[in-house]
């Protein structure tokens, strides 16, 4: 991990769920590395605090709170816990997700298949944002005119141009873009932004999805303009500090679709 360094959001506050492997750790530590103070919020610890320990190592300012996305309480307990830990939340990212195993839908179930897809994004994404939004709102409030209160929800392209052999993911997906247009809408007056990220990134699903398939990394790299799979870090960790940060105090609404150009429908 790259040494913290910057400050673009020194001082923020940030919570990113989903943070204890893959894209969310991968945002976690860039937001870390430009001065937020980030919770990760893991549903076990023995994936959470070693992140968080990375972060403190390198510099930053990182702990873990336990929290089960697919529970309202547990959201509020951790929104609760960071708020009189640190005085203030000012960025949510959503980004945990489970569920998401190959189906056709004519054998799919509503247990197996959408049952937890549904509770840990859609249902997680409300949870998530009625929890925070008194912050945001005041974290706005600090900010007038640059929309402090930052609310970033992680998608797929799936939930953007749909996806064979997993026929329920991709509304689930969806689901959440419609989550974030509708709240850019209800909250943007307030100054809070809400936006999306479709991400395509190495992480431990996609090299389980690479396991099953070996020919499916090749098949992503050959549609992909830029030729490979992208960094948690460095590719995505980076959208997501831009929606975080003041510099996207203009966007509103949008799903940034960042897959090394394989999607280029928007």
């Amino acid at each position: 991990m790259t040494t913290h360094t910057g400050t673009r959001l020194q001082n923020r506050v940030a919570i990113v769920t989903g943070a204890g492997q893959g894209v969310g750790e991968g945002i976690a530590r860039r937001l870390a590395e430009e001065g937020a103070t980030v919770i990760l919020a893991a549903r076990r610890a023995e994936t959470g605090e070693p992140v968080a320990e990375a972060i403190r190592a390198a510099g930053g300012i990182a702990e873990c709170i336990v929290t089960d996305v697919a529970k309202g309480e547990s959201v509020q307990h951790c929104v609760d816990e960071t708020v009189r830990r640190h005085g203030r939340l000012d960025i949510v990212v959503h980004n945990a997700f489970s569920g998401a195993v190959p189906h056709l839908l004519h054998e799919a179930s509503m247990e197996k298949n959408w049952k937890l897809m549904s509770k840990t994004g859609v249902w997680a994404c409300f949870f998530c944002a009625r929890s925070a939004y008194p912050h945001l709102q005041e974290s706005s409030r600090r900010s007038p005119g640059e929309g402090g209160g930052r609310l970033i929800l992680i998608t797929s392209p799936s939930g953007v141009e749909g996806s064979a052999n997993i026929a329920l993911y991709s509304p689930a997906k969806a689901a959440e873009r419609a989550i974030a247009k509708s709240l850019a809408r209800e909250w943007g007056p307030q100054g809070i932004t809400v936006n999306c990220i479709a991400p395509v990134a190495g992480s431990p699903a996609l090299a389980i999805a690479f396991e099953r398939n070996p020919d499916l990394k090749d098949a992503i790299e050959a549609r992909t303009p830029l030729g490979r799979v992208g960094d948690i870090t460095k590719d995505i960790g980076s959208v997501a500090l831009f929606l975080a940060s003041d510099d996207s105090s203009y966007v509103t609404g949008q799903t940034i679709v960042c897959d090394g150009g394989s999607f280029l429908g928007l």
